[in-house]
């Protein structure tokens, strides 16, 4: 007799149903303009015969003559640069596709290339202030990749933080095709993350030199393939995990090896059998259920706080609206299953060698936490994501995980997690609306309630650290980060001063309308806060010694000041900044009409429903 499957659990249900009920119109507008662009023929049967010479000269004779016929054809949207640890390996990707794709029956191509930044890179420099806005430029040329229209799915190419959403938003702009992805893997591990972050706190205190500093970083960040921390970039790829968008096991197979390219080949002749099928298009695989699926994972996993952006924005282009109370309520019920750094000590590839993927969905599923029946690009269905990939003789399968992991101080099942609730919260309060990570956060550190202290920038926080100045309990303020104000930048480098502020006992906490990602660590931090400081939000009208309170455990976030008292100040002003270079003057326009972070903090409107004539 077969095993009934786990029912969905109530608030699952109940925070998708609302997600449904609000986007009921703006998704009905996507979905009928998706359906519209739908054909039994490709889209170069509908093109002049000077059109398909153009798009198919440069290719190989034997190539030529399939994409004459209805056999067929790949656009393959890549991210590839070689400065990218993460995107290196997709420098050869293309002839592996091409391989793959032939054998299946079709053809592929080169659709075009978009930008990939590394924030590991631009951490601190001016570059930081258009990497949030890099997303959105993704989107528009892989847009300007997939609109020549002489293909029937799509494959496209990237693993780092803003580079996979830019792709999914560009992709629903061509839901009516079938659209799988790749990663390229996780770089081996490197020195033990305890090691590297006390040095960054040794070098943050003076206690060793930048050699030092060097020599570590270096030993942690040391080959091809994206970093091993649990950020952006590898949350990026959990979730085209449980959305059903990757084949199963693809996102922490290691970059160069015999599994990778097998699965690499493996996705390719699925994209060409869904393009020769017709067959589940992206706009469907991607609807309110994978949204939800996304954001369960990242609870589960104590993911990058960046998604609590990228999230809204991919559903807007889906026609989708998520706010942050659908993360605040999934997270109250979904349990912390894993401890990866920054969250706990290990690494992604311990956690993918203590049951990984599989397991962690295998157990989702069990808990009726994640939607099993939404179509996926393996078809109906996400019981084939609780499978993991190997190689059985040097060809590719797809076998059961661990009954029980291998790591428990890395990876649980659901009868034993690391916490009953997921790592991400919504505070509100007379400060406004934020987010707040707490997975890597001590119980004991959960509130903290202080005198403000109050920066326009990173670099004036950081000269009063050095300074002696805060050595104190402490709320820092840093304000006039939002994406009107300077593009949203991650603060990365206000993280070593406040751990060892912390470390020292004092109680001390961060709230700014900028980002951290999932870098954000041992230290409570309000982020993405808005209204900010460029929009006269009470932030820009805190001052010094002004009683903060940010308290996780009540999801409170407020000022103890009298509310009349702050209604009379004036808003502070930035920091005075000498003219924009580094290219942030061409990104004017986006700082200008992009939209608050809870919308995604991003220049795209969403679907709106049609208006009549």
């Amino acid at each position: 007799m077969a095993q009934s499957k786990p029912k969905l659990h109530p608030k699952v249900d109940e925070v998708t149903q609302r997600i449904v009920k609000r986007s009921a119109q703006t998704r009905k507008a996507y979905l009928e303009r998706v359906d519209a662009a739908r054909n039994s023929d490709p889209g170069r049967a509908r093109m002049g015969c000077a059109n398909l010479a153009h798009a198919f000269a440069a290719m190989p004779l034997g190539d030529k003559l399939t994409l004459r016929g209805t056999a067929p054809n790949l656009g393959i949207v890549t991210a590839y640069n070689d400065m990218l640890s993460a995107h290196q390996p997709f420098g050869g990707y293309p002839d592996i596709i091409k391989d793959a794709a032939r054998k299946a029956g079709g053809t592929a191509q080169v659709a075009g290339g978009t930008p990939a930044m590394c924030d590991g890179v631009t951490q601190g420099r001016p570059g930081m202030e258009l990497s949030l806005f890099s997303r959105d430029v993704i989107a528009l040329s892989t847009a300007v990749a997939l609109t020549h229209d002489a293909f029937d799915a799509a494959l496209l190419l990237g693993t780092c933080d803003k580079i996979v959403p830019g792709l999914v938003i560009g992709a629903l702009s061509f839901g009516h095709l079938p659209v799988l992805f790749s990663g390229a893997g996780p770089m081996p591990s490197g020195i033990p993350n305890k090691e590297k972050a006390k040095v960054r706190e040794q070098f943050a205190l003076g206690q060793v030199s930048r050699e030092k500093l060097l020599e570590a970083e270096a030993a942690s960040y040391h080959a091809a393939g994206t970093c091993t921390f649990y950020g952006t970039a590898n949350s990026n790829q959990m979730m085209m995990e449980v959305m059903g968008v990757h084949l199963p096991g693809n996102a922490f197979v290691n970059p160069d090896t015999p599994l990778r390219e097998a699965m690499l080949r493996a996705t390719a002749a699925r994209a060409i059998d869904l393009g020769h099928s017709r067959e589940l298009p992206f706009a469907h695989v991607m609807d309110e259920r994978a949204f939800v699926n996304a954001i369960v994972g990242l609870m589960a996993t104590g993911g990058s706080t960046n998604h609590s952006l990228h999230i809204p924005a991919m559903a807007a282009a889906a026609g989708i609206r998520i706010d942050w109370d659908d993360f605040h309520d999934l997270s109250a019920v979904t349990p912390l299953l894993t401890h990866i750094y920054p969250n706990g000590s290990a690494d992604v590839n311990t956690f993918h060698a203590a049951g990984g993927m599989a397991f962690l969905i295998r157990e989702l599923i069990s808990a009726g936490l994640l939607h099993v029946e939404k179509l996926t690009n393996m078809g109906a269905g996400m019981e084939a994501y609780a499978l993991e990939p190997w190689l059985d003789d040097g060809k590719l399968a797809w076998r059961a995980p661990p009954e029980k992991s291998l790591d428990e101080s890395v990876l649980r099942p659901v009868s034993n997690p690391f916490e009953r609730e997921g790592g991400l919260r919504l505070l509100t309060g007379s400060l406004g609306r934020a987010i707040i990570k707490i997975s890597a956060v001590p119980d004991d550190r959960r509130r903290i309630e202080a005198p403000a202290a109050v920066f326009g920038s990173q670099e004036e926080l950081q000269a009063a650290f050095k300074a002696g100045e805060l050595d104190r309990d402490v709320v820092a303020v840093v304000r006039f980060q939002g994406p009107r104000a300077n593009g949203m930048p991650e603060l990365h480098r206000l993280t070593p001063p406040l751990s060892v502020l912390q470390n020292k006992g004092y109680r001390v906490a961060l709230v700014t309308d900028g980002r951290m990602s999932g870098a954000s660590g041992s230290v409570p931090a309000a982020i993405h806060l808005y209204p900010g400081a460029h929009e006269g939000g009470p932030i820009s009208r805190i001052r010094d010694g002004d009683v903060i309170v940010v308290d996780a455990a009540k999801g409170v976030l407020e000022i103890k000041t009298d509310p009349s008292e702050l209604g009379r100040r004036k808003p502070g002003k930035p920091t005075e900044m000498p003219e924009p270079g580094f290219g942030l003057e061409l990104f004017a326009p986006f700082r200008a009409s992009v939209s608050d972070p809870e919308s995604g903090a991003t220049i795209f409107p969403g679907w709106a429903p049609p208006t009549g004539n």
